[in-house]
């Protein structure tokens, strides 16, 4: 089955042509880092009117690089949810569209169901179940994942994501935009134990994340260091908090890959490119004896071959829309496709 997919759930226009699940026959984007660098951080209506200028163009070169034409398609995949409403709201139109105009199935996937899916496109032999951390600007989710299209979260943030309290940490150093890809670099030539920071717990929960208090933690030692008159040493601190996140990322993982039985650890998402937590968290597999699955660096980020890898499983399952297809800001990862009041679920 080859898949057409289309994702825009933030400041990527991206499209893609997939086989199977598991072959990527083109994956297109167009990024509008450059533009909202300006802003320091994703202005909404800026890129839902880029993704709306620049969708068609991105979708004919993933058809062009894939030597295919729409004729020889066999369903469009498109990211509903979650994500900026506005951006998202022009991948779905368009997809719509295409599915209409060419009577193909119309496949809607999970944005974060496509991370996960990237690591079928890097590891072809993967399989569910595993235990998959899910890290981005946006979510950072510990999440058992039973098979394709069932997905359970036994951990999750309370408060803000990982990768966003990197990059508001790399916006006070005066890190540029993206602050995370930054604070990665610094990073590297700091030391990583040369400030200390607090290790948070969340009652009850052990598995669930808090990362509003370290991120304070930061913004106040370079308050008070400038009240003070005093420098820091930033790829010291940048080192040292990043080292902090990752130490908490390993150590939930590690915790719910032991209760969950899980010997089959794959990272997701945006963060799942820094090199810091790739390293640590092949340490930790390794000295487990579990199997660790990380997407290739061109996946982590937003791309349309993820939703495409994740659009076939749907398909499979049986998920198709109509046109009353809609977007969703927020939706769980757990949720299966359907809401009574706007859209149904109908067998390809």
């Amino acid at each position: 089955m080859r898949i057409l997919a289309i994702e825009s759930s933030c400041d990527e226009t991206a499209a893609a042509v997939v086989e199977n699940g598991r072959t990527v026959l083109s994956n297109v984007i167009a990024s509008q880092v450059e533009e909202h660098k300006l802003y320091g951080g994703v202005v909404p209506e800026i890129a839902s009117r880029r993704h709306a200028e620049a969708v068609s163009a991105v979708t004919q070169k993933a058809l062009s690089d894939a030597g295919l034409t729409l004729r020889e398609i066999d369903a469009v995949a498109v990211t509903y949810a979650p994500g900026l409403i506005g951006a998202l709201l022009v991948g779905v139109n368009y997809a719509k569209s295409l599915a209409y105009a060419a009577k193909l199935p119309l496949i809607p996937v999970h944005h974060l169901r496509g991370h996960v899916a990237a690591n079928y496109l890097s590891h072809p032999d993967l399989e569910p179940p595993f235990l998959c951390l899910v890290v981005s600007g946006g979510h950072t989710h510990l999440v058992e994942v039973k098979d394709y299209t069932t997905f359970s979260v036994i951990g999750k943030t309370r408060d803000d994501a990982a990768g966003e309290a990197l990059d508001k940490a790399a916006r006070a150093m005066g890190l540029p935009y993206p602050g995370g890809l930054h604070l990665d670099r610094m990073a590297a030539s700091g030391n990583p134990a040369a400030f200390r920071f607090p290790v948070p717990r969340v009652d009850g929960a052990p598995l669930d994340f808090s990362f509003s208090g370290l991120k304070t933690s930061v913004l106040n030692q370079l308050h008070n260091a400038a009240q003070k008159g005093e420098t820091l040493c930033l790829p010291d601190l940048g080192a040292s908090f990043l080292a902090s996140v990752v130490h908490i990322l390993c150590d939930h993982t590690a915790r719910a890959a032991v209760q969950s039985g899980c010997k089959t650890v794959v990272l997701a998402g945006g963060v799942s490119a820094n090199s810091v937590l790739r390293r640590e968290m092949a340490a930790l597999c390794k000295k487990r004896g579990w199997r660790l699955c990380l997407p290739e660096l061109p996946l982590c980020g937003d791309n349309a071959a993820m939703i495409g890898a994740q659009g076939y499983y749907e398909a499979k399952a049986g998920v198709c829309a109509d046109l009353s297809l809609n977007a969703f800001a927020t939706l769980p990862i757990e949720q299966p496709f359907g809401n009574p009041t706007s859209e149904r679920s109908v067998s390809i």
